[in-house]
């Protein structure tokens, strides 16, 4: 099964444009991570991937021309989204959200509890009674349930605290290590992403700047683009 790949892609948002030639590609297996600074792109990208938003240039998944298909059809490819700020179904239990959009395949409840216990723990819990690293714990499990080959990650544990920052990159890794899937992941921590990611695409004003093994960044380019 062929990759992901994005080339010139354009995006906009009503007349205002957001994306200016962004070509990349995450190969079967591959984890790459998405950077830069916030408003940079990297969102949009991933709303482009999904047909959140108008867009122009190619965009191909498993063969299929994305730009041909609405949302439902994309995601039915196995591209599995785990949005920015959560949005589980709060009035929904843990469960119903995780079986809410459950395709067979080997991700089903026992596996998506074992790798967060707390979700089985509160499974008749609503998610709106859950903390905001639980909720997060929820999106990816829900994500997984779809049973994808391709999950994208927007900022999975921003502003989560350490400790549930922690397990969710612990989870994070056991995917990569024990999975076929191919991960396509936006976050701020360098240290936790040299843990999981093959190569680095960095975007800067809608463009990408850098496309390199996640180990060949260099302290300029971090210190130019990152801000770290």
């Amino acid at each position: 099964m062929s990759g992901l790949v994005l080339d010139d892609l354009r995006a906009f948002y009503g007349p205002s444009q957001a994306l200016f030639g962004v070509s990349l590609s995450v190969a079967p297996g591959e984890t790459v991570a998405l950077m830069g600074r916030n408003g940079m792109g990297k969102t949009t990208t991933v709303r482009a991937i999904c047909g959140m938003v108008r867009a122009t240039g190619r965009r191909h998944y498993a063969g299929q021309d994305l730009a041909r298909l609405p949302s439902h059809r994309i995601a039915q490819l196995g591209i599995g989204l785990v949005p920015e700020g959560r949005r589980c179904f709060r009035d929904l239990t843990v469960a119903e959200n995780l079986v809410a959009a459950a395709r067979r395949g080997v991700w089903d409840l026992d596996r998506v509890t074992a790798l967060f216990p707390r979700l089985g723990e509160r499974a008749g819990q609503r998610a709106a009674t859950l903390s905001g690293g639980e909720q997060q714990m929820l999106a990816i499990g829900r994500a997984l349930m779809t049973n994808p080959s391709l999950l994208l990650l927007d900022e999975a544990t921003e502003g989560l605290a350490p400790l549930v920052r922690a397990e969710i990159w612990g989870a994070i890794r056991g995917l990569k290590a024990q999975s076929d899937l191919s991960i396509l992941v936006i976050d701020k921590s360098l240290r936790e992403l040299a843990g999981v990611a093959d190569r680095a695409v960095i975007l800067e004003r809608g463009q990408v700047v850098a496309d390199t093994p996640f180990a060949g960044l260099t302290r300029e380019e971090t210190d130019r683009y990152l801000g770290v």
